[in-house]
């Protein structure tokens, strides 16, 4: 195992598309009300075309996004006590969902160096709201170059290590701390055959009546 700190540097040669990415998380709107549930950490584990992102708050209640690139799906699932719901969606089903976060982006001649590799920064800029802009930055080093082709970041060619991202109602920023170079199992990437397919409205509907038990 490879673990690439912030204090280190990478050549491109070293670019890996199998591995773990972990993230440091904080909540945008902190009077939001599921502010309190939100994860302090984030972990994204790829292995070519494939990625899943993972959240878990303080063990019990955990959040996987999982995105197949070749079969363009992403699958979104629950997982709190007893209750394991999922949901899997396709490119064109995704595309009223990211335009709920719809963002333009302008480019920059700067970088930085997040977790040992060379980013580029984009300026973004929300669609709904062109008063709220902030600064991403992405590497071309770590997956493949279509990394986001199922998200509101598509148009960036490399895997983002510093941005925003609209989850399940809560708009969260991801910073990552460190990338480790690791082999993946490729069932990491599938819908336990436990959980509980649900279509998207049914998925929303179910979320929401979880949230409204602790109000």
């Amino acid at each position: 195992m490879i673990c690439f700190s912030c204090g280190g540097s990478r050549r491109s040669e070293n670019s890996i598309n199998e591995g773990v990415i972990e993230y440091k998380a904080n909540v945008i709107n902190e009077h939001h009300p599921l502010a309190s549930f939100a994860p302090s950490t984030a972990t994204v584990k790829i292995k070519n075309d494939k990625w899943i992102l993972e959240m878990s708050t303080m063990g019990i209640f955990n959040i996987y996004f999982s995105c197949n690139l070749e079969n363009k799906t992403l699958a979104q699932m629950i997982k709190y006590m007893d209750i394991k719901n999922a949901c899997v969606e396709t490119d064109s089903m995704l595309i009223e969902e990211n335009n709920k976060y719809k963002l333009t982006f302008k480019e920059t001649n700067e970088t930085k160096l997040i977790a040992g590799y060379k980013c580029k920064k984009v300026i973004a800029t929300k669609v709904s709201d062109p008063s709220v802009v902030f600064d991403v930055y992405y590497t071309p080093d770590i997956g493949p170059e279509n990394s986001n082709a199922l998200t509101p970041y598509k148009e960036l060619k490399g895997m983002p290590l510093d941005y925003r991202v609209l989850r399940l109602g809560l708009e969260m920023h991801f910073i990552a701390t460190c990338v480790k170079s690791e082999e993946i199992k490729d069932t990491e990437f599938d819908v336990p055959s436990y959980y509980k397919i649900l279509t998207r409205p049914e998925f929303d509907k179910e979320f929401n009546r979880l949230f409204a038990d602790f109000f």
